[in-house]
This record gives structure tokens, sequence and C-alpha cells, in this order.
């Protein structure tokens, strides 16, 4: 089966290198579970089948049932601090054991202070915040607050992003594979191309990138009454890492035509860029940043928004109103998730295992002509397959040999976009484990791919 053609997020789960994949699954109890998992559960794009099924996960490594240990550069990005983090785990035994729910009209310690500790984190006004229990969620909440603010119910928002799954956040979002049969979506949404350098249709330059500003701007000034642009700071998927002139004009558009800039940090916030917020590596500030994902230390379902002090106009409005909204399980963990961020000084590390990263990957990409850009940031990164430079031809197919190849010998990452490899290891993650990961990658392009001469 050619898939060369089937460019879409995520795995492709019905193709040949996926059945060869199935097939080498033996194990009778694994197999009877996936049986298990594909009668009584909703079949879904991206989710069925299942790859295999978990019995443990700890630090950088997740191992399955039959006993395969596979370190997992993927994790849904709820894995910044690794699984299982013992600080993590301690704290949210002592909150549970002190209080595990807090019913709706009531308010708690460790949600105060949760907001407390992103009031300081965040850079002017940025004080009020609302917590849900997922990051669709915050979207949400995050355009309903915005149309109280601006008195506008249009948006802006990029072609092939993503920010959740519900209907208006696949109404905000860009993925055909979440709008698949559902009819009229929200109104008022206009998206517009995604700044990229690699495939960029306006030339890799920085003036290039203030041209996909300007498309902002010129889409804002022809439709009137949008109220909002909800953007990805990076995209996660693929990366694609913007310039910061790309930021800089985009908040100068949004601030001139009174246009909130909501920022969608779900997977990348909490140190994955090498930053707090990805947005400081850029010098701008948002008037709505949404986080969550990795927000509940890889254990707790939790997310939410922090907007500025003027914002706070909405008494009158359900916003959110989640049964869990001030979880404080959730407070906890989001709370021991920043504390041993700050406290084991992760941001340096890093930086260090940025720079390790770059040099290797890049080596990677001269030896295998097979790969036509590597880009990222931190610690998440993305390899582009290519089966000719020059034309830039998608290498859809040998993107899945590699990936299974490498599951098969101990790593484990999604494919984005049907050609590039996403890297997204935990934070935590030690030199000696990168350098596995990165044999294992590199044994899989030898086997796959040809070298330069």
């Amino acid at each position: 089966m050619d898939n060369s053609n089937l460019v879409t997020e995520g795995d492709i789960n019905f193709s040949d290198e996926r059945r060869k994949w199935d097939e080498q699954i033996t194990d009778p109890k694994t197999r009877q579970i996936l049986e298990d998992d594909s009668r009584y559960f909703l079949h879904q794009s991206m989710s069925t089948p299942c790859l295999d099924v978990l019995d443990h996960s700890k630090g950088s490594s997740i191992r399955t049932l039959s006993g395969r240990h596979l370190l997992d550069f993927h994790g849904n990005n709820v894995h910044q601090l690794g699984y299982g983090n013992d600080f993590v785990l301690r704290e949210l035994i002592e909150q549970m054991n002190h209080l595990s729910f807090s019913p709706r009209r009531y308010t708690n310690i460790p949600a105060v202070e949760l907001a407390k500790k992103l009031a300081s984190l965040l850079p002017g006004d940025l004080n009020r915040s609302l917590f849900a229990p997922g990051g669709t969620s915050a979207v949400g909440m995050a355009l309903k607050l915005a149309r109280v603010v601006t008195g506008k119910h249009k948006l802006v928002s990029l072609v092939d992003s993503f920010h959740g799954a519900s209907l208006d956040a696949i109404s905000a979002g860009g993925e055909a594979v979440f709008k698949k049969h559902m009819g009229p979506l929200m109104p008022g949404v206009f998206h517009i191309p995604a700044p990229t350098i690699y495939r960029s249709v306006f030339g890799d330059s920085e003036a290039g990138q203030l041209k996909y500003a300007d498309y902002l701007e010129h889409a804002i000034e022809k439709e009137g009454d949008i109220g909002v642009f909800l953007a990805e700071t990076i995209r996660n998927t693929d990366v694609q890492i913007p310039t910061k002139a790309y930021w800089q004009r985009v908040r100068e558009i949004c601030t001139k035509h009174g246009v909130l800039l909501v920022l969608d940090e779900i997977p990348i916030a909490l140190g994955r860029t090498g930053s707090m917020f990805a947005f400081e590596h850029f010098g701008i500030e948002p008037d709505i940043l949404c986080l969550g994902k990795g927000l509940g230390g890889g254990i707790i379902p939790f997310a939410g928004i922090v907007a500025r002090d003027s914002y706070n106009i909405a008494a009158e409005v359900s916003l959110g109103h989640y049964t869990h909204e001030k979880n404080p399980v959730g407070s906890a963990a989001a709370l021991a998730t920043i504390s041993f961020i700050e406290n084991e000084n992760l941001l340096s590390q890093i930086a260090a295992h940025e720079s390790w990263m770059k040099s290797e990957l890049n080596e990677l990409k001269e030896r295998f002509p097979l790969i036509g850009d590597v880009r990222g940031i931190g610690l998440l990164w993305g390899i582009e397959l290519v089966k000719n430079r020059n034309t830039k031809e998608k290498a859809n197919s040998e993107a899945e040999k590699i990936m299974y190849e490498c599951m098969r010998n101990g790593l484990s990452f999604k494919i984005s976009n049907g050609n590039v490899l996403q890297l997204s290891p935990a934070l935590t993650i030690s030199r000696e484990d990168l350098q596995k990961a990165l044999s294992i990658l590199y044994s899989a392009f030898e086997k796959f791919a040809t070298t330069v001469k």
C-alpha cells in the first residue's frame, strides 16, 4: 500500500507497515486485551487500533504488558516531568489525603495558590485564571471570554492548527480529520496560512515571515469584526518555529486593531521549549494564555487560562463552571510541576540538551539525504523526511518504516503530517537516554536510507 499521498496528523493505522507491527505482537494476553479494546471502545481516527498494551511507566520510559521497554518521545506532551515523578506523587498523595475534591461553590488553598503562582510567573497584568479539566475546555473558555471582552464573535486562526476536539475547538482548529462529517461548525472563523520556513510560499527570509503577519492584518481589515487571533506560539506537532519578527509584528497588528492575541501553549509551556512559556522567546505578551497537558504533572487531567486583570468583566456569564474547575488535586499537581522545574533548575538542563540535540540531529541530516529539514527548540524537535531535497516531495512511507523500526528497538515517537518525525522526550531525561534514543534512530536510518558518500 502506497501511503505517500496520505498526509494527516498522527500515525497511519491501516498501512502495510502497521500490519507488520501488529503481526509481531504474539503475547496471548496482549492480543486478547487489544481485541477487547477494539470490541468495547468506539473506534476513532488516530486512536484505533491501539499499538500495544501498556503495563508500566516511569521517568522517560514506558513498558508494555509483554515486557517491551520504550523510551517515550511522544507522551501526548503531558510528560514534562517524566512518568510517575516522585515529587509530584508525594504532593498528590498528601493532597488527596487532605482534600480530594472541592465542590464548585467553594474554593480551596491549592487552587488559590496556583492562580497566585501563575500570576507571579507571567508578565504585565496577566493575573486572572480559570481552570478546567482539559485543554479543549480551556480553549473554549478563552474564546467565550474574548467575545465578552471585545463584543465580537469572529476569529482568525491558522490552517492545520489544533486547539482541541470539541465542536468549538475544531471550528477554530484547522485539521480536517476532526471536522469530517461534522456539518456546520462555529460561524465567523477564518483560517490563514501558518508561518513556515522550510515550505514557505514566501521564502525562508525574515521578510517572508513578515508576509504571513501581513496576511493576518489583511484578513482583519477586509473581514471586519474580528475579535481574536488564536494560534499556537510554536506548532508542536511538526515543530514549526516562527521568527521573533513575525510574532512581534503580530502583536503590533492585534494591538492596533483591538484584536485579542490568544496563545495556545497547552502542549509546549512549562519548559518544553527551554523557557517556562514559549512566548518568552519572542519578546511578546499574549492577552490570554491557554495551558494544559503537562500542567497536571503527567498524572491529573488539568488545564486553564490566564487573562488580563481588565478582562474580569464576565461575572454574569458562566465561562467555564466545570465540576472539577478548582480541582485541589489538579492544582496541587500543577504547583508541584512548577516547583520541580524551578527547584531542579530544569530549564538550564534543557538548554544544554538543546545544544547537544541540535548538533547530533544536524550530523544525522548531513549523513542522510532522506532528511530534508531539522528544526527544534528546547526538547521539541522535528525531522522532516523527503524523497528529494530539491523538490521536497514528502517521504511518508520511509517515515513509517523508520518509526516502526525504532519502536521495535526501544524508541517511541509520532509522525506528524505524514513525514515529520516528532521527538518530544521527558524534560527530565538523562543524556545517556538521549544518546540511546539517537543511536536507535541512527540505526533505523542506516537500515532504510542511503547515506551521503
